[in-house]
């Protein structure tokens, strides 16, 4: 399905939860909604679906007007952040429903084929309250499949469920999706998700969607610096200054740039961007280096993430394994020239690294 959103807008009284927007969903691809709480992604896919009628513009699916449908006139098929399943069905029931509902046959086939691909084949019989929280997700997810919509909607399916169970189901949903037919729509607040279930990204903040392309040139190529701020985890480094009046460290840093990439950003108002995982401790030829103290030290999973205070403010490195450092402990940061971003005084993308699409 081809779905299209014409100058949608939505309010409620003197609230605006939605600005005009136009979005073209690519037919049959994974499409993620990436932005913060209340950035609009939920308001936008209950527009999607039906659910809500637009204040303005209009929703168009194949090239027709559906802005007045209702949802039960859709063939849409939705998942929710909290699992839904009916409570007195067992677990092959709440994936039959959508087929039983069409009269369709082969419907124990598909069944159990649904149900082995999310690894729920032993629990067909149980009730949802004799599951955990990600099996029952599963169900819901299985039944949304069942209904073999051509948009499926997906709003933050695996927010409430433990780190490994959001890990392993990430990329069951990946083969899943990449496999099927239907347009996806899939809201999240976190760009790692993003990133690992890749086709095209949407960045929304405050109602509005600032870019909309293949995730990795969303990500690598960021229009200005909301969309940066939207798309990095930890938030992207940002060095906010005058090219005339930068100290030594950026200097060298805008000098190095100016070799690297011929650009001619001389007498302008920039914004340097750089990634938590850009900075490193070793250093390479070429390299600018950062020197300031440790303010804070934290292990997450395989990484360490360092707070620095540096003569050009706090940055966040970002570091591969687990390491140990004092606080107020002297560290030196090293990054390449050809890994850092300028953004205009607009706060618009003037350079992005080198080499990236």
């Amino acid at each position: 399905m081809e779905l299209r959103l014409d100058r949608v807008e939505q309010k409620v009284g003197a609230q605006t939860y939605l600005y005009p927007l136009d979005l073209t969903l690519v037919p049959g691809a994974v499409t993620v909604l990436l932005g913060a709480t209340q950035a609009g992604k939920t308001t936008l896919m209950r527009v999607m679906a039906g659910l809500d009628k637009p204040s303005a513009g209009r929703v168009l699916a194949d090239g027709v007007d559906v802005t007045g449908r209702p949802v039960r006139e859709r063939n849409v098929a939705m998942v929710y952040q909290q699992f839904i399943n009916y409570p007195s069905m067992t677990v092959a029931d709440n994936i039959a429903s959508p087929l039983k509902l069409r009269r369709e046959s082969g419907i124990e086939a598909r069944v159990q084929a649904l149900a082995a691909k999310l690894h729920i084949e032993p629990f067909l019989q149980r009730l949802p309250a004799e599951l955990s929280g990600g099996q029952q997700q599963r169900v819901a997810l299985a039944r949304a499949l069942a209904k073999n919509a051509p948009l499926m909607l997906l709003d933050e399916p695996l927010v409430n469920l433990d780190y490994k169970l959001r890990e392993g189901l990430r990329e069951e949903l990946t083969q899943l999706f990449a496999s099927g037919d239907s347009t996806v729509v899939y809201a999240t607040t976190e760009p790692t998700e993003a990133l690992l279930l890749g086709g095209h990204t949407a960045v929304l903040d405050a109602g509005k969607v600032l870019q909309y392309g293949r995730t990795s040139e969303v990500f690598h190529r960021p229009r200005s610096i909301r969309v940066a701020r939207a798309f990095s985890d930890p938030p992207m480094n940002l060095i906010a200054s005058d090219v005339a009046q930068l100290d030594p460290l950026r200097g060298a840093l805008v000098d190095a740039l100016r070799q690297a990439q011929g650009e001619r950003i001389d007498g302008a108002e920039l914004t340097l961007g750089i990634r938590a995982g850009a900075l490193r401790v070793h250093a390479r030829p070429g390299d600018v280096a950062l020197t300031g103290s440790v303010e804070l030290a934290e292990i997450s999973g395989s990484d360490t993430f360092v707070h620095v205070d540096t003569a050009v403010g706090e940055l966040v490195a970002q570091l591969t394994g687990v390491h140990q450092f004092d606080l107020g402990a002297t560290i030196t940061l090293h990054v390449s020239p050809a890994q850092v971003y300028f953004f205009d005084a607009a706060g618009d993308l003037l350079v992005a690294p080198v080499g990236r699409a």
